[in-house]
């Protein structure tokens, strides 16, 4: 073995923690097997030093592995993945707009983790009617906080945890569609810049946009990575939201492009 510096296989942790972080940076996803075999270390070292980047930040741990954390990465993450991200600037957000949403309100919530969130900070509401497509939110919410709860039908995203179908209900099977309307729709998006909202789902994009068509108000839920983004899929313009609650004021050409829209801008 040449004696002048070390192999691969015996790299001091913090060499080898950076390696591994650009890395999975590249990758995008990887396994703890697939990392233990390309850095020649145990499986039992390789979590250590995920957890560890998870901690800093660097990482998102998921079951069996790791994704990167980098805001570039458009693609759609798994919802255990999203869970772990911007965890703190969602529960701001969540209680920012359960500051918005009154008792007895009807409203609407669409798939997503800051409305999962919100159906969390709304514990102690009362006699909310809620109607979403976000298959979690029935057992995040508090029972007390609502007199009605509804999900829309459709098929469903296991990714998202979520349906994507027509904003309807019917009275009867294969009856007439009943005409709803909420008096605020709550909607996280997955993008925000000059041309409006956006996500990376057709589908989700057609359904959100539905709801915002049924809504006497609408708020935008995004956090501060959103901004500056567009997807695939755009949702609506600027102006047909009333609201947009985020963790941190935007970028100027954003904010001037809101203020131009009429849209309240509420952060912390």
């Amino acid at each position: 073995m040449d004696a002048t510096g070390p192999s691969p296989r015996r790299r001091l942790p913090a060499g080898r923690k950076a390696d591994l972080a650009a890395y999975v940076e590249q990758a995008g996803e990887v396994t703890v097997g697939d990392l233990a075999e390309h850095f020649g270390v145990s499986i039992d070292t390789i979590r250590r030093d995920l957890d560890q980047l998870d901690r800093e930040g660097v990482v998102i741990r998921t079951h069996g592995g790791a994704v990167s954390a980098a805001d570039g990465q458009l693609k759609d993450r798994a919802l255990d993945v999203r869970l772990r991200m911007q965890t703190e600037e969602k529960e701001k957000i969540a209680r920012l707009a359960a500051g918005l949403i009154d008792d007895g309100a009807v409203v609407m919530l669409n798939a997503g983790t800051t409305t999962l969130a919100l159906a969390r900070a709304l514990r102690n509401h009362r006699d909310l009617t809620i109607a979403t497509n976000n298959l979690r939110i029935p057992a995040e919410i508090s029972p007390s906080a609502f007199r009605d709860l509804y999900v829309f039908g459709g098929a469903v995203r296991a990714i998202t945890q979520a349906t994507t179908g027509p904003v309807a209900f019917t009275m009867t099977p294969g009856g007439p569609e009943v005409d709803i309307r909420c008096d605020l729709a709550l909607i996280a998006v997955g993008a925000v810049d000059e041309a409006g909202y956006s996500t990376s789902n057709l589908g989700d994009a057609a359904m959100m946009s539905e709801m915002i068509q049924r809504a006497e108000r609408t708020a935008i839920l995004a956090d501060s990575t959103k901004f500056g983004r567009r997807l695939f899929a755009q949702v609506a313009p600027l102006d047909r939201a009333d609201h947009i609650v985020t963790d941190a004021p935007p970028p100027s050409t954003i904010a001037a492009a809101l203020t131009q829209a009429d849209v309240e801008v509420i952060t912390p």
